[in-house]
């Protein structure tokens, strides 16, 4: 078993260098489950594909919760501002 979906990681109208969103709902989540995430090539209102596409942002996934979800995180070197949009996948 397993799952896919996204969301929306939200570094906010301030620029920062990090933030990180929860994904619940994941009842047949495990704890020895495996989690990604990346980047998703599709526009938010802040930012272009190409912005996507190009900024340098980190993205991991952890901090799983059996029966619950998991958490991705984002970080940059640079200051980030707005939305982003992942992807992520779990098995």
């Amino acid at each position: 078993m397993g799952a896919t979906g996204s969301a929306v990681l939200d570094f906010g109208a301030s620029s920062k260098n990090d933030t990180s969103v929860d994904v619940t709902g994941q009842a047949g989540i495990l704890a020895t489950s495996k989690v990604e995430a990346f980047i998703r090539l599709e526009a938010t209102s802040n930012h272009s594909i190409d912005e996507h596409r190009v900024e340098p942002i980190k993205i991991t996934a952890g901090n799983i919760a059996a029966g619950v979800g998991f958490t991705i995180y984002a970080e940059s070197n640079l200051q980030v501002y707005g939305q982003w949009n992942v992807s992520w996948v779990w098995v």
